[in-house]
């Protein structure tokens, strides 16, 4: 993309499959470039509010499909994080699938990193990221980083992840998520964890930083 505003911010966009490690590699690149001028937004955190919805419904959502996502409120976030000025973002209680009410507040900042499995998907989004990167990760691997984060952090069982995963994460992945790795700068293998492919974003980020007089 190349911006209008030679100042504008930098927008990082880091997809891959559920337990990918999209959020280590996040961490690193923040851990890299300093926290004071690098913000994390998640795609999880623009899922629609299902209060609407019965127990069981919520049971078969599909949440793994691009339409479980208020990409219109993303892409406003998006374009006014990059322009310099904060946003407030809902905060998504995923043990109940709804907003809370409550708000937190991101930036300013100067680099974004947005991670989600559907980021590089979205046409709109793709436009306006700078660098564009996908975490590439056995599926057995995501599957069990999957069972262990939901069990422990969103009140599921075993059980109802793995039905979860047979009926639409796994079918989803197939269909929307691993095809849109064709549109990545970069594929980052074994989660984010390749400092060297860290290094390599950080130099290309503080290259970007100068160019635009944001360091």
């Amino acid at each position: 993309m190349n911006p209008d505003n030679p100042k504008r911010g930098i927008l990082i966009g880091i997809a891959g499959g559920t337990g990918s490690g999209k959020t280590t590699a996040a961490a690193n690149i923040l851990n890299g470039i300093g926290s004071d001028k690098v913000g994390i937004v998640t795609q999880d955190s623009y899922y629609h509010d299902l209060s609407h919805l019965t127990p069981d419904d919520l049971l078969h959502h599909n949440f793994d499909h691009p339409d479980a996502i208020e990409w219109n409120l993303l892409l406003e976030h998006m374009r006014i994080l990059l322009s310099g000025e904060s946003a407030q973002q809902h905060i998504y209680d995923y043990s109940t699938h709804t907003r809370t009410g409550e708000f937190r507040v991101i930036g300013p900042h100067t680099v974004i990193v947005l991670e989600g499995i559907l980021i590089l998907d979205n046409t709109e989004l793709r436009e306006m990221m700078d660098i564009k990167i996908y975490v590439d990760t056995a599926d057995d691997v995501r599957l069990m980083r999957r069972l262990k984060r939901d069990v422990r952090d969103r009140g599921r069982t075993m059980e109802m992840v793995l039905q979860q995963y047979r009926d639409t994460v796994r079918p989803m992945h197939e269909q929307f998520v691993e095809p849109s790795k064709r549109y990545a700068d970069m594929i980052i293998p074994e989660g984010g964890k390749k400092m060297v492919a860290v290094d390599l974003l950080q130099t290309k980020i503080r290259q970007l930083l100068s160019e635009r007089g944001l360091l």
